[in-house]
């Protein structure tokens, strides 16, 4: 796979993990989550990380080949899913 192409995957991946957390993350009526806690955990961590992988391939390949519209508005989706997946972990997390 080239690197060059990462930027693409990992919004796409970054997209479809951000609605399953959404929708894993529900409360049923006993007060649990659709999903388990570990399952939401697992999936902000992962993805947060292959989300700003994605930013900085995206930034990489800009610095290299010039600017694009595709490009920049993938490299911003990243990172603003990148830092959105930080900071639902963190609400996930357990006091």
């Amino acid at each position: 796979m080239k690197f060059n192409n990462f930027a693409f995957i990992a919004s796409g991946l970054g997209i479809t993990l951000m609605l399953i957390a959404l929708r894993g993350s529900q409360p049923l009526e006993d007060g649990s989550t659709t999903l388990p806690l570990l399952t939401l955990l697992i999936i902000c961590e992962f993805a947060g990380i292959v989300t700003a992988i994605g930013a900085y391939s995206g930034v990489s390949r800009m610095r290299d080949q010039g600017m694009s519209v595709v490009l920049v508005t993938l490299t911003g989706l990243c990172g603003v899913l990148a830092v959105s997946f930080l900071l639902l972990g963190l609400k996930f997390w357990p006091l």
